[in-house]
């Protein structure tokens, strides 16, 4: 039982809400929208969270003395000693296999969209994570590729702008965990990620400025091609509660707590408020 345990806890279940992104292409997705889309989006959110345990388990594997030289990390089921690293590996390759048959129930192409995100995520955990920008850029893909998985999965095509919105947005949310680290870093002085080192506050604040400022952009261009296409103001009005949830996200930004974007969403009662606002516009925009 406490071996099950171990492997329950290691696989990390309640990283899977990043998953959601998978989701995305649904709602606006309108008229195109099916039980098979629906179910086609289940199966890429299914493949992604046995990916993304798969992941973080050779993680654990790969960082297991650092791990346990941390006041946090040690407590670990690879680190603790309840999972041996030759378990975990074998687990790992297991998951990660598993995640990519899952897919070719949906799409083959949705293969490929898991094979590339297991690729770079497999370089980030056996050294990428270690090199400032490009690291940036391998985490930024993970959020990427869940929002395309969930157009190739549905069969929903997707606009330019949809997929530069989620680019720029996945660049804004990497950008800002790793600032929130770092703040965290000097308030506590706690230990920090190696790749802190090489980054300053400074530097971190320019990049999700400028993604966010990208954000906002590319979303507005895609609010006003959908509406004009759709001969509707709601993809328009749909702009001021996402701007709004934008910059409350960058409150707590700047404040520093946002090394956990996804608890952090949660926790903010004001940014789930405007989320529901904003899918309640968009639903508006596409279903009236």
């Amino acid at each position: 039982m406490s071996s099950l345990v171990a492997v329950a806890r290691v696989t990390r279940p309640q990283q899977w809400t990043k998953n959601v992104l998978v989701l995305a292409p649904l709602l606006p997705a309108g008229q195109l929208l099916s039980w098979s889309a629906v179910a086609g989006a289940a199966i890429a959110f299914a493949a992604f969270c046995v990916a993304a345990s798969g992941i973080y388990v050779l993680n654990d594997v790969l960082d297991v003395d650092a791990d346990r030289a941390h006041p946090v990390k040690r407590g670990r089921p690879i680190a603790s000693g309840e999972l041996s690293p030759d378990t975990a590996t074998v687990l790992a390759v297991l998951l990660l296999g598993a995640a990519l048959l899952v897919a070719l129930a949906a799409r083959p192409e949705l293969v490929l969209v898991i094979a590339v995100y297991e690729a770079i995520q497999i370089a980030y955990c056996l050294g990428l994570k270690h090199e400032p920008v490009l690291e940036l850029a391998s985490v930024a893909s993970g959020f990427l590729l869940r929002a395309l998985a969930g157009g190739v999965a549905t069969g929903i095509p997707l606009s330019q702008w949809f997929l530069m919105t989620a680019a720029f947005g996945s660049l804004f949310m990497a950008a800002g965990k790793r600032y929130a680290e770092i703040r965290l870093g000097e308030r506590t002085g706690e230990p920090v990620r190696q790749v802190l080192e090489r980054y300053t506050a400074s530097y971190l604040r320019f990049v999700w400025t400028m993604s966010g400022t990208a954000v906002v952009v590319t979303y507005s261009l895609w609010a006003f091609e959908v509406g004009e296409g759709a001969d509707s103001t709601w993809p328009v009005v749909s702009l001021i509660p996402f701007v709004l949830a934008v910059l409350r996200f960058a409150v707590d930004v700047d404040a520093g707590v946002a090394e956990a974007p996804d608890r952090m969403v949660v926790r903010d009662r004001i940014l789930l408020l405007l989320g529901g606002i904003w899918v309640t516009t968009l639903a508006a925009a596409v279903y009236t």
